[in-house]
């Protein structure tokens, strides 16, 4: 089976985790007939790890900054989504906080990264 190379970045496994409980609460979403919610949040949250794949695909610099911006923005879409689910008691105060928390690790663990990779390209240029 063909493996790509972004299968192998821990900040695109991480976000598949994070997505993936997403996507459960988008699904509950559905389930009682919050339909927008379920979109809005269904799709914030596959846009994370969908932009670090296209990143890994990327040969620009300029291409690589703007998936990896798109990816952090995403993150905070999601914190705001799941917010506002938490007020509409349709989130617990539990599932906020720890998802809460996940959305800040994999944010620093994109801020990290992408520094990293800015830091080594200076040093080759």
């Amino acid at each position: 089976m063909a493996k790509f190379r972004f299968q192998d970045l821990l900040i695109w496994q991480s976000a598949i985790i994070v997505g993936d409980k997403l996507i459960d609460i988008s699904e509950k979403s559905e389930e009682i007939k919050k339909f927008r919610f379920a979109e809005q949040l269904r799709g914030a949250a596959l846009s994370v790890s969908n932009n670090i794949a296209e990143e890994s695909g990327s040969n620009s610099a300029a291409d690589f900054k703007r998936f990896f911006n798109y990816a952090h923005r995403s993150i905070f879409e999601n914190a705001n989504i799941l917010l506002v689910l938490n007020l509409r008691l349709l989130v617990s105060d539990k599932d906020l906080a720890d998802l809460l928390e996940d959305l800040d690790i994999l944010a620093r663990m994109i801020s990290s990264f992408s520094k990293s990779l800015k830091k080594r390209s200076a040093i080759l240029s």
